[in-house]
């Protein structure tokens, strides 16, 4: 009888391990068995075993996505935000979510995150931030929990309204006391901290400029005294940093720094506009950046100094962002941007590649804190993607391992915990059409 999460990856023309010595194999065999790699090498032979034959396929680690706002998936390209800043482009979509309630969390989350599967990511964060008509962070929970994705969902806050002189409605905030008691309480439902775990809750106060000084700092009390991480936005663009300057009288990094919000349970998104002063401090207590290329790029926020942090020793995963601010979630396609956008401000010898495929998957998995993943050896858990290179995409690639330069941007398979929730590139685990179609009827409605 086969045994359950048993699956023999066959003569996979190229394997991109990412381990400790980045090696490379090529027609090579992985064994996956009980959610773990069990064995790897050429020519295993493994009885009972369902066999997934690889030979036009790379296999890399399952790529890491370090921020995203899942539930944005129902506002892509909405008119008024399609040309605004930042705070403008807040202020469009703040009446529309607020409208939401718990079936568009759940709904969008589902539809984000098989976006994100089809593009080869195993592991992802949430950052919601918003909980209008009775939405909850369990609606995104068990939407992960029906795709079969590996989740790193964080309670999101917002407790400055306009009347008080923050960017939300006051419809969108929260009391301070609500939102850490919920924070308490989901940690105490959801949060799994062993080896293996689908679900890890963080502690997320949206901004600094849609919390108190009072917020930041009790969240970041509460979340280590239960052991858990830390997440937030931070020196997105320069109207980021006039305001910290105008509000706080100093830079954002220096604003984290005096609320403990460094060190390695901790991760800022954005991260655009650190001065050399700010990476020395982040590379120094080695707190995490999630960096969002196609986000920063379509809210004209600039270019994150990835090359510098990356040189100085920060930790920097990637992150799709929301989709009302990207309008995609394809991880693949934010790593080459990613190496794009470095090459366009450095040099094209600044980012190789292998370097940005690096950022997307171990980088990642050590942002999240979480050793157990990114990574292809014995003994890791068994998140996998296979990229099938005999299509048109790489179609006279040279180096059909270099998969940034010539592709392809969907997997064949994925595999999550030694479950298999991508076959032939289809979802094995929703009705995907059914969900797309539900979120349409949503939209539309939101849209009247």
């Amino acid at each position: 009888m086969q045994k359950p999460n048993s699956y023999l990856i066959k003569s996979a023309q190229s394997v991109l391990t990412m381990d400790d010595d980045r090696n490379e194999h090529t027609v090579y065999d992985i064994y996956i068995r009980d959610g773990v790699i069990a064995d790897m090498g050429p020519d295993l032979e493994v009885s009972g075993a369902e066999v997934v034959h690889a030979e036009t396929c790379v296999v890399t680690p399952g790529l890491v996505n370090t921020h995203h706002h899942l539930y944005q998936t129902l506002t892509r390209a909405v008119p008024g935000g399609q040309d605004a800043l930042l705070f403008g482009w807040l202020k469009t979509l703040y009446p529309i979510w607020a409208r939401f309630g718990p079936e568009e969390m759940h709904i969008s989350a589902q539809v984000g995150l098989a976006e994100l599967a089809l593009s080869g990511c195993t592991l992802t964060s949430d950052h919601l931030y918003l909980y209008p008509n009775g939405a909850r962070l369990d609606d995104t929970i068990s939407a992960a929990q029906t795709v079969g994705m590996r989740f790193h969902p964080t309670r999101g806050a917002m407790s400055i309204g306009e009347s008080d002189g923050g960017l939300p409605p006051d419809s969108l905030v929260e009391t301070e006391a609500h939102i850490l008691e919920d924070a308490l309480r989901l940690i105490d439902t959801h949060h799994d901290p062993k080896v293996g775990s689908m679900v890890r809750v963080g502690v997320a106060p949206c901004s600094p400029f849609s919390v108190s000084r009072d917020l930041m700092r009790e969240a970041a009390l509460l979340a280590r005294d239960k052991s858990v991480m830390l997440h937030t936005h931070l020196a997105e663009n320069e109207e980021d940093i006039a305001y910290s300057l105008a509000t706080f009288g100093c830079r954002p990094g220096q604003y984290a720094e005096d609320l403990g919000w460094v060190g390695e349970d901790v991760w800022h998104a954005h991260c655009v506009k650190l001065d050399a002063s700010e990476i020395e401090l982040f590379a120094r207590t080695k707190t995490g950046v999630a960096h969002c290329p196609c986000s920063n790029c379509r809210l004209g926020s600039g270019i994150a100094p990835v090359r510098a942090m990356r040189d100085a020793g920060v930790p920097v995963g990637l992150g799709v962002d929301g989709s009302a601010s990207n309008d995609a979630g394809n991880m693949v396609l934010e790593a080459r941007q990613a190496m794009l956008l470095q090459r366009v401000a450095n040099g094209a010898d600044a980012m190789s590649a292998r370097e940005a495929l690096e950022i997307a998957t171990r980088g990642g998995a050590q942002v999240l804190g979480r050793d157990d993943c990114g990574q292809i050896a014995v003994g890791m858990r068994a998140d996998l993607a296979l990229w099938d290179v005999s299509g048109i995409e790489s179609a006279g690639s040279w180096d059909p391992a270099a998969l940034l330069l010539a592709g392809p941007t969907s997997v064949r398979d994925l595999f999550v915990e030694g479950r298999q929730i991508v076959r032939d590139g289809h979802m094995t685990t929703i009705d995907l059409q059914g969900v797309i179609n539900r979120q349409n009827q949503l939209a539309r409605g939101l849209a009247q």
